[in-house]
């Protein structure tokens, strides 16, 4: 199963430490707990959608950057589709 909120705070944690910055850090520039970011990145939490903007301008990232981020993640854990193609034949 394939939880949006764990690949959010993955990509989250990445860009912090990429950065080179501490939890306290960004949980203060975002004006979030230290605690509840920490959970956030580890997937235990699922932020609401000013949460994530907040989280995202203290990392200096734009929303849709981590967003496309976690869409390739998911698109790659996701199971193909499978199609069939039906040939006709002549009787």
């Amino acid at each position: 199963m394939i939880l949006l909120r764990s690949h959010i705070g993955t990509a989250l944690r990445a860009a912090r430490i990429e950065q080179g910055r501490t939890l306290r850090d960004v949980a203060k520039s975002a004006r979030v707990s230290l605690g509840y970011l920490s959970e956030v990145e580890r997937g235990h939490k699922e932020a609401s959608s000013e949460l994530l903007n907040a989280i995202c301008s203290a990392l200096d990232l734009s929303l849709s950057t981590i967003l496309l981020d976690v869409a390739n993640v998911v698109r790659a854990h996701e199971t193909p589709l499978v199609t069939l193609q039906v040939v006709e034949t002549a009787a």
